[in-house]
């Protein structure tokens, strides 16, 4: 049975991929996209969202959400992901509309309305769940799960300490670990290992359109080293599906919200500070040799099934 998700996102190259991913999975039955400030602004994730959705005619909605952090100043990152968030491909332009309600609402509706708990899958800031469980904290109850990308128990990519959807607004990351909702933080202590290499990338375009695709926009991806390019927002739907592929440990899990370390994911991995308690279950190793496999067999498959 497919696991019933919502996405929480901010594209984005490598956010177009995990959408992608959701969208076209057989083992995932993606209910819902809300979109946020983060990668660009909120008005370029929705329509991102919306070009993606369009791409591959389907029907999952769209909800569009916050359009600042919190308290913290808004900074994107056009730098990694260009001005548009999505370069390097001609997406169609007959769009469909975002759903009236904002992303909190619709968060609100479809989980309450869900037959069965539903798994949050943040791949931005953590805005729009935070102004969620503070508006509404009856869901909590009907949440699943949350497996979030997001910080590092070591070197972060904004500052040697905080990773960017952390960083971009640490309040809400506080609140969402506060929360006593089941999380599993994908961050970059697993992302940075799994990268898609330059040989993984260059089978992309032989695969079909959604290939081709994404090879166009790779090609415009900042983060990138010697070694391949960084599918952040993908290792979460890999850990869903593939959690055997994860070293995991359970941990307390405290947000910096302020200082030189605001936005620092602080894991206390001597259980000495909080009575030996946990709010997270942490990735901490992956198998990044079979996260290539499965990547390119889940782009491959795509086409073929259509």
């Amino acid at each position: 049975m497919s696991t019933k998700i919502i996405m929480d996102t901010d594209p984005g190259i490598d956010d177009a991929a995990a959408i992608t991913f959701a969208l076209n999975h057989p083992d995932l039955d993606l209910q819902l996209i809300t979109t946020v400030a983060g990668n660009v602004t909120v008005d370029k994730t929705t329509l991102n969202a919306l070009k993606l959705t369009r791409f591959f005619n389907s029907d999952v909605p769209v909800a569009g959400g916050a359009a600042q952090p919190l308290i913290k100043p808004f900074e994107d990152a056009v730098r990694i992901h260009g001005v548009s968030g999505m370069p390097g491909y001609d997406f169609p332009t007959d769009l469909a509309e975002p759903l009236p309600e904002t992303a909190v609402e619709a968060l609100r509706d479809y989980i309450m309305a869900a037959e069965q708990p539903i798994t949050l899958v943040p791949t931005g800031a953590y805005t729009n769940i935070a102004l969620l469980f503070k508006t509404y904290p009856e869901v909590m109850p009907h949440i699943k799960e949350i497996v979030a990308m997001g910080g590092a128990l070591g070197k972060g990519n904004m500052t040697s300490a905080a990773e960017f959807n952390v960083f971009t607004d640490p309040h809400a990351a506080e609140i969402m670990y506060q929360s006593g909702v089941p999380i599993t933080m994908v961050g970059l202590d697993v992302t940075m290992k799994a990268l898609l290499t330059r040989k993984s990338i260059e089978q992309l375009p032989t695969l079909g359109k959604t290939g081709e695709m994404l090879h166009a926009l790779f090609g415009h991806y900042n983060d990138r080293n010697q070694t391949g390019v960084a599918m952040h927002d993908v290792n979460t739907l890999f850990y869903l599906l593939h959690p055997e592929a994860f070293t995991t440990e359970k941990m307390w899990i405290d947000v910096q919200t302020e200082g030189p370390a605001n936005g620092e994911t602080v894991g206390d991995i001597r259980g000495a500070y909080h009575d030996g308690k946990t709010n997270a279950t942490v990735c901490v190793d992956i198998d990044a040799a079979a996260f290539n496999k499965w990547f390119l067999e889940t782009v491959a498959a795509i086409d073929q099934s259509k």
